[in-house]
């Protein structure tokens, strides 16, 4: 491919990831998979720059653009290196009157939404580059081994981590195929860890889509009676052969939504502690998925900070006197983390806040919040809260 049929081809894969951000369609990373399989003359090289000036032009623009072209054209504004030609199949020269996306963060709206902690100096960190983090498999291998194995760092915050450089393969590793690691975010990891797994607990995760979580707390409590619940059959499917590899013992329960609180009536009161691991608006993970910005509505927060409290107020009767309720969020906005947590202690009365176990992050209302700036992890906040006795 030319210089400007790259451009070209990152004009026509943008064009499509702006579509889909609008309409609720497939992630960019699947649409420039898709794009590329069904143009084999497309070489590895080709295939790299391609996706580089893709995800370059998403994490420029904070609002959605209207075009492909007005992304790659406001990128060209700071790189004149991106090149046009009106020639064969390349880009066509900017028009006069064709417009440039401005750079930004992320929608004006978005702004008053955010944690106090996130200024301005912390914003780049929101859309840099993600490392790649694994979770070992304590209950079959030790960090320091497989740190080594990897040519990895153990994570700062998480016993279980290992930090690998953005973009390394490993699932064709021998040590991933035996289940002794796992691909999970630091940040995710201290959820589990903000739980507090022992041996004989009994643990519901709520909403525990493919099952990273609960892997986590089956891995760290041997022993401990583990159900894993979601309403969604797909992403609960893959937790299946995920526990059969780690060798985990969880029991997969999947609910028909509407129908939740009856079909979890048996566990009233049973759990020494319940996961809520709620839908969010994916704030803290935009520098894996930085469209993620696009997609996000004033609307489709209110509708997910609603579903939130819903499923706090689902989870608490299960809860056993005197235990624990951890919530948590990959989220940056105050209304999904603090705000949430706090309005939940406002509906129930004798409940209290509790220490989340680590030391990472900052104090914000009853938990804590985790950002990439601050914590080198994924956005998250976290919170434990105790059922009266």
């Amino acid at each position: 491919m030319t210089p400007s049929a790259r451009t070209q081809a990152a004009i026509d894969i943008l064009d499509l990831v702006i579509a889909a951000a609008r309409d609720d369609g497939p992630p960019a990373d699947a649409i420039v998979q898709r794009y590329f399989s069904t143009r084999r003359y497309a070489g590895s090289k080709d295939r790299r720059a391609v996706r580089e000036l893709v995800y370059r032009a998403i994490r420029r623009a904070g609002e959605r653009p209207i075009s492909g072209r007005v992304a790659i054209h406001g990128l060209a504004e700071e790189d004149p290196e991106i090149a046009y030609d009106a020639a064969g199949h390349g880009a066509a020269p900017r028009g006069p009157n064709e417009l440039a996306a401005p750079a930004g963060y992320f929608p004006a709206w978005i702004e008053p939404e955010l944690s106090h902690y996130l200024t301005p100096r912390e914003w780049p960190a929101l859309l840099g580059r993600a490392p790649l983090d694994l979770r070992v498999n304590v209950a079959k291998a030790d960090r320091d081994v497989m740190a080594a194995a990897f040519g990895g760092e153990a994570t700062r915050l998480s016993p279980w981590g290992v930090r690998l450089p953005a973009d390394t393969r490993v699932d064709d590793r021998p040590e991933y195929y035996a289940g002794l690691v796992e691909v999970q975010d630091e940040g995710s990891q201290l959820i589990a860890l903000a739980c507090q797994p022992g041996p004989g607990l009994d643990i519901i995760d709520l909403c525990a889509g493919a099952g990273g979580k609960a892997l986590a707390l089956a891995a760290a409590a041997p022993g401990a009676r583990i159900i894993a619940s979601d309403t969604n059959r797909q992403r609960l499917s893959h937790l299946v052969p995920r526990a059969s590899r780690a060798g985990a013992d969880i029991t997969v329960r999947l609910l028909d939504a509407g129908r939740e609180a009856e079909m979890l009536s048996d566990l009233e009161g049973a759990a020494d502690v319940v996961l809520v691991d709620a839908p969010c608006s994916g704030s803290g993970t935009w520098r894996r998925s930085p469209e993620g910005r696009w997609r996000l509505t004033p609307d489709r927060l209110d509708r997910v900070v609603a579903l939130q409290a819903k499923l706090l107020d689902l989870a608490a009767p299960l809860v056993k006197p005197g235990g624990t309720l951890v919530y948590a969020v990959c989220s940056v906005l105050s209304c999904e983390g603090a705000g949430q947590a706090a309005a939940f202690l406002g509906r129930h009365s004798g409940w209290t806040a509790q220490g989340v176990g680590f030391d990472g992050g900052r104090v914000e209302g009853p938990g804590r919040l985790l950002t990439p700036a601050h914590d080198g992890t994924d956005g998250f906040f976290v919170a434990r809260l105790q059922a009266p006795c």
